[in-house]
Protein backbone atom coordinates (compact mmCIF):
# COMPACT_ATOMS: atom_id res chain seq x y z
CA UNK A 1 0.00 0.00 0.00
CA UNK A 2 1.29 3.44 -0.89
CA UNK A 3 1.04 6.07 1.83
CA UNK A 4 0.40 8.80 -0.73
CA UNK A 5 -2.89 7.09 -1.57
CA UNK A 6 -4.25 7.64 1.92
CA UNK A 7 -2.44 10.69 3.33
CA UNK A 8 -4.59 13.82 3.25
CA UNK A 9 -2.44 16.75 2.10
CA UNK A 10 -4.61 19.28 3.92
CA UNK A 11 -4.28 17.26 7.14
CA UNK A 12 -0.50 17.58 7.39
CA UNK A 13 0.43 19.84 10.30
CA UNK A 14 4.15 20.57 10.48
CA UNK A 15 3.76 22.67 13.63
CA UNK A 16 1.16 21.24 15.99
CA UNK A 17 -0.23 23.82 18.41
CA UNK A 18 -1.38 21.34 21.04
CA UNK A 19 1.05 20.10 23.68
CA UNK A 20 -0.89 17.22 25.27
CA UNK A 21 -1.70 13.85 23.70
CA UNK A 22 -5.50 14.14 23.66
CA UNK A 23 -5.35 17.72 22.38
CA UNK A 24 -2.97 16.64 19.59
CA UNK A 25 -5.39 13.89 18.57
CA UNK A 26 -8.25 16.42 18.52
CA UNK A 27 -6.16 18.89 16.49
CA UNK A 28 -5.36 16.21 13.93
CA UNK A 29 -8.99 15.07 13.66
CA UNK A 30 -9.92 18.76 13.23
CA UNK A 31 -7.49 18.92 10.28
CA UNK A 32 -9.33 15.98 8.72
CA UNK A 33 -12.63 17.81 9.30
CA UNK A 34 -11.27 20.99 7.72
CA UNK A 35 -10.02 18.98 4.73
CA UNK A 36 -13.49 17.51 4.22
CA UNK A 37 -12.56 13.90 4.97
CA UNK A 38 -14.44 13.82 8.25
CA UNK A 39 -17.75 15.54 8.91
CA UNK A 40 -18.32 17.96 11.74
CA UNK A 41 -20.78 15.43 13.22
CA UNK A 42 -18.07 12.73 13.31
CA UNK A 43 -15.41 14.89 14.96
CA UNK A 44 -16.22 14.14 18.61
CA UNK A 45 -16.94 10.44 18.11
CA UNK A 46 -13.73 9.79 16.15
CA UNK A 47 -11.64 11.79 18.62
CA UNK A 48 -13.10 9.88 21.59
CA UNK A 49 -12.62 6.55 19.80
CA UNK A 50 -8.95 7.27 19.10
CA UNK A 51 -8.35 8.38 22.70
CA UNK A 52 -10.14 5.27 24.01
CA UNK A 53 -7.88 3.13 21.82
CA UNK A 54 -4.84 5.07 23.05
CA UNK A 55 -5.86 4.53 26.69
CA UNK A 56 -5.82 0.75 26.14
CA UNK A 57 -2.19 0.89 25.08
CA UNK A 58 0.05 3.63 23.81
CA UNK A 59 0.69 3.83 20.09
CA UNK A 60 3.92 5.67 20.81
CA UNK A 61 6.26 2.87 19.81
CA UNK A 62 9.51 4.74 20.44
CA UNK A 63 12.05 6.70 18.43
CA UNK A 64 9.92 9.86 18.72
CA UNK A 65 6.89 8.60 16.77
CA UNK A 66 3.32 7.54 17.48
CA UNK A 67 0.62 6.02 15.29
CA UNK A 68 -2.77 6.61 16.92
CA UNK A 69 -5.41 4.76 14.95
CA UNK A 70 -8.99 3.57 14.99
CA UNK A 71 -11.26 1.32 12.98
CA UNK A 72 -14.78 2.72 12.97
CA UNK A 73 -18.05 1.83 11.23
CA UNK A 74 -18.61 5.46 10.14
CA UNK A 75 -15.28 5.68 8.33
CA UNK A 76 -15.83 4.93 4.65
CA UNK A 77 -12.34 5.61 3.25
CA UNK A 78 -8.99 5.10 4.94
CA UNK A 79 -7.28 8.42 5.70
CA UNK A 80 -4.06 9.58 7.36
CA UNK A 81 -3.25 12.88 9.06
CA UNK A 82 0.36 13.68 9.96
CA UNK A 83 1.57 16.07 12.64
CA UNK A 84 4.92 17.24 14.00
CA UNK A 85 5.71 18.82 17.34
CA UNK A 86 8.99 20.64 17.91
CA UNK A 87 8.63 20.37 21.70
CA UNK A 88 7.55 16.73 21.82
CA UNK A 89 4.40 15.19 23.24
CA UNK A 90 4.07 12.73 26.11
CA UNK A 91 2.37 9.79 24.39
CA UNK A 92 3.45 7.35 27.10
CA UNK A 93 5.69 5.83 24.44
CA UNK A 94 7.32 2.46 25.02
CA UNK A 95 10.76 4.08 25.37
CA UNK A 96 9.27 6.80 27.65
CA UNK A 97 10.65 9.47 25.31
CA UNK A 98 8.62 12.36 23.83
CA UNK A 99 6.91 11.92 20.48
CA UNK A 100 7.73 14.42 17.74
CA UNK A 101 5.93 12.92 14.73
CA UNK A 102 2.40 11.53 14.78
CA UNK A 103 0.72 9.55 12.02
CA UNK A 104 -3.01 9.29 12.73
CA UNK A 105 -4.89 6.58 10.81
CA UNK A 106 -8.65 6.28 10.37
CA UNK A 107 -9.80 2.97 8.88
CA UNK A 108 -13.16 1.50 7.91
CA UNK A 109 -14.18 -1.13 10.44
CA UNK A 110 -15.09 -3.61 7.71
CA UNK A 111 -11.65 -3.53 6.03
CA UNK A 112 -9.26 -5.12 8.55
CA UNK A 113 -6.88 -6.32 5.83
CA UNK A 114 -6.48 -2.80 4.44
CA UNK A 115 -5.94 -1.49 7.97
CA UNK A 116 -3.13 -4.00 8.48
CA UNK A 117 -1.62 -3.12 5.09
CA UNK A 118 -1.67 0.57 6.01
CA UNK A 119 -0.12 -0.09 9.41
CA UNK A 120 2.60 -2.16 7.74
CA UNK A 121 3.36 0.66 5.28
CA UNK A 122 3.44 3.23 8.10
CA UNK A 123 5.68 1.14 10.35
CA UNK A 124 7.94 0.19 7.46
CA UNK A 125 8.61 3.88 6.85
CA UNK A 126 8.78 4.91 10.50
CA UNK A 127 11.24 2.14 11.31
CA UNK A 128 13.85 3.88 9.14
CA UNK A 129 16.03 6.43 10.95
CA UNK A 130 16.39 8.58 7.84
CA UNK A 131 12.63 8.71 7.24
CA UNK A 132 11.95 9.70 10.87
CA UNK A 133 14.62 12.40 10.76
CA UNK A 134 13.35 13.93 7.49
CA UNK A 135 9.73 13.74 8.66
CA UNK A 136 10.59 15.53 11.89
CA UNK A 137 12.52 18.23 9.98
CA UNK A 138 9.75 18.87 7.44
CA UNK A 139 8.78 22.55 7.32
CA UNK A 140 5.78 22.25 5.00
CA UNK A 141 3.20 19.76 3.82
CA UNK A 142 5.05 19.71 0.49
CA UNK A 143 8.21 18.54 2.31
CA UNK A 144 6.20 15.69 3.86
CA UNK A 145 4.59 14.79 0.54
CA UNK A 146 7.98 14.70 -1.19
CA UNK A 147 9.31 12.37 1.51
CA UNK A 148 6.26 10.10 1.21
CA UNK A 149 6.47 10.02 -2.58
CA UNK A 150 10.15 9.08 -2.44
CA UNK A 151 9.41 6.39 0.14
CA UNK A 152 6.49 5.00 -1.85
CA UNK A 153 8.62 4.85 -4.99
CA UNK A 154 11.60 3.20 -3.28
CA UNK A 155 11.92 -0.57 -3.54
CA UNK A 156 11.03 -2.10 -0.20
Amino acid sequence: MKLMDIVVKDAIITELKASKRDEVIAEMVDALVTSGCVTEDQRVDFTKSIIRRENKGSTGFGHGVAVPHVKHADIKTMRIAIGNSAEGIDFKALDREPVYSIVLLLSPEDQPENHLDAMEAIFSSLSQDTFRRFLRQANSSDDVLTLLTETDNAVR
